[in-house]
């Protein structure tokens, strides 16, 4: 058995101002959000603690995940009151790289993106030969949001992995300014 233990089971209390936003987090909160994060710490106060890594060298903790928790306690003069400006946190002990992968872990099991870091998610799932509805089906999202998301990336990434039939080709001599009648005739609007 290991001796591993979950660092939920060590939680202590540090004072507000040992706490550090890391600078590379790529998460957003809407001002709506926010606003719903601070009622909910204050109706029901800190459920979760803060997951940080602590750096012996500045005697600081360094945010991994929770960043919103930490700024609603330093920005909420009724909360920052209430908790005597302590924060509960939890500690990892990671190198930077794996700091780096369990901010984004967390953030994406929470449902919680980037549309920059999403649009690249579904160029990547695009590049890999997922099609529109596996991407749909195994990430959450409608066929619209996917679409968005995809003409974000550029039309590169919106036509990868596709086969083109090769239904036409260009005229040697192309007349620019013939004017063009749709098959069928006349447009249906006259």
């Amino acid at each position: 058995m290991s001796d591993f233990v979950s660092p939920v089971y060590n939680v202590k209390a540090v004072h507000h101002s040992k706490v550090f936003a890391n600078d590379y987090n790529p998460n957003a909160v809407a001002p709506p959000e926010m606003a719903l994060l601070e009622t909910s710490i204050w109706e029901d106060g800190y459920t979760q603690p803060v997951v940080t890594y602590f750096d012996k060298e500045n005697d600081r903790y360094v945010v991994v995940d929770g960043f919103h928790r930490y700024i609603v306690l330093k920005t909420s003069k009724r909360i920052l009151e209430r908790e005597k400006g302590m924060l509960p946190i939890v500690v990892i002990d990671k190198e930077l790289g794996d700091r780096m992968a369990s901010t984004i872990r967390h953030n994406r099991a929470r449902g919680s993106h980037n549309i920059e870091l999403m649009s690249n998610i579904v160029a990547e799932l695009v590049e890999m030969g997922k099609g529109d509805r596996w991407i749909c089906e195994h990430i959450g999202m409608s066929v619209d949001e996917l679409l968005r998301l995809k003409q974000i990336t550029g039309v590169a990434a919106l036509f990868a992995n596709r086969d083109f039939s090769a239904s036409w080709e260009a005229e040697e001599s192309f007349d620019e300014s013939a004017e063009f009648e749709p098959e069928g005739g006349e447009d249906e609007d006259d």
